[in-house]
């Protein structure tokens, strides 16, 4: 609130702007402001329509926003609670600071009783996690890459605005209409501390890092092993150490060093992916950037392996059509 209002004091009204709404400062455009938060939402716009989930904090429905089709994170107000509030107001502050085509979008958001919300685009297409595990299994390689890459890009784009997820897993990745894939739900999520390292035990154990499960000062770098879980989720259907309840994967992968078993037939270029992702040593883990490029890298190699293998298709069809004639 505090950054709010300053920003609020250093703002100028509309009259003292000509028409452009340019001021008079040599060195940069100023805006004109009504002194109100442009994202804070019109709750009368609001249509509600089909509830998507609940869960003890509140509900998700489908619904619109000016006509619009909209996701809508209603809090529930009888069981909210001091953290609850807490995840709400930080993932309205992080929202409203990103604009990227693999993370969600944020519409806007209510902050006033009776419907404290968040209003984000409408992904269609639902979420990795069902995706995976509910509907169709396990994605084929091309697949595995596409959704990959776009993951990659829309952390690599938070990491870039020092924004740690946190909670990175594939129930949090949304496919749109087109099957593009999006990072969503930020309610853990945190920009990174001035020394860049941040402590307290946060998000889900089976995708967490080990240094996130010790307690220890963590980065960016927790949200990279959190990705490479999520790649060997991607590449074999499963749900990462099934056998385990929550809390034994978690003193596994703290005291063991436990990692999913990575199947035979893997691409050797995704196995040293995988393997890099989730060193025990936060350091030694590749950055998003890096991540990219060697996804791509992958899928041009991919990509030429299946143009061959439809060109040796092509042959053999020509060399069958011609014998054929021969014979004739």
């Amino acid at each position: 609130m505090q950054n709010q209002s300053q920003w609020k004091s250093r703002s100028v009204s509309i009259g003292e702007h000509d028409k452009t709404g340019i001021g008079p400062s040599p060195d940069h455009v100023k805006i004109p402001t009504d002194g109100t938060d442009d994202w804070e939402i019109n709750v009368s716009l609001l249509k509600f329509e089909d509830k998507i989930a609940s869960g003890s904090g509140g509900d998700l429905y489908k619904g619109t926003y000016s006509s619009q089709e909209v996701a809508i994170k209603v809090l529930n107000l009888e069981s909210l609670t001091i953290d609850m509030q807490r995840q709400f107001a930080q993932e309205v502050f992080i929202l409203r600071k990103v604009r990227h085509k693999n993370v969600v979008q944020f519409i806007g958001a209510c902050t006033k009783p009776p419907h404290p919300c968040i209003v984000t685009e409408f992904m269609s297409g639902g979420s990795v996690y069902d995706r995976l595990h509910k509907n169709e299994g396990g994605f084929k390689l091309t697949a595995i890459l596409k959704v990959a890459i776009d993951v990659s890009k829309g952390m690599n784009y938070l990491h870039q605005n020092y924004i740690i997820h946190r909670d990175l897993k594939t129930a949090n990745l949304l496919m749109d209409e087109n099957e593009v894939v999006k990072v969503a739900d930020f309610g853990v999520s945190r920009v990174q501390a001035q020394f860049g390292v941040m402590t307290r035990e946060t998000g889900t154990y089976r995708w967490m890092a080990p240094e996130v499960i010790e307690h220890k000062p963590y980065d960016q770098k927790a949200d990279v092993f959190s990705f490479g879980i999520v790649l060997w989720e991607l590449l074999t259907g499963k749900i990462p150490h099934a056998d385990l309840t929550p809390l034994q994967a978690a003193i596994g992968v703290l005291q063991e060093g436990l990692r999913p078993t990575i199947p035979e037939d893997t691409h050797p270029k995704f196995v040293e992916l995988l393997k890099r992702c989730w060193q025990q040593d936060p350091s030694l883990r590749p950055d998003f950037s890096e991540i990219i490029e060697m996804l791509q890298k992958i899928a041009k190699e991919v990509g030429n392996v299946g143009e061959d293998r439809q060109k040796g298709k092509l042959t053999r069809k020509i060399l069958k059509a011609l014998g054929q004639q021969h014979r004739h």
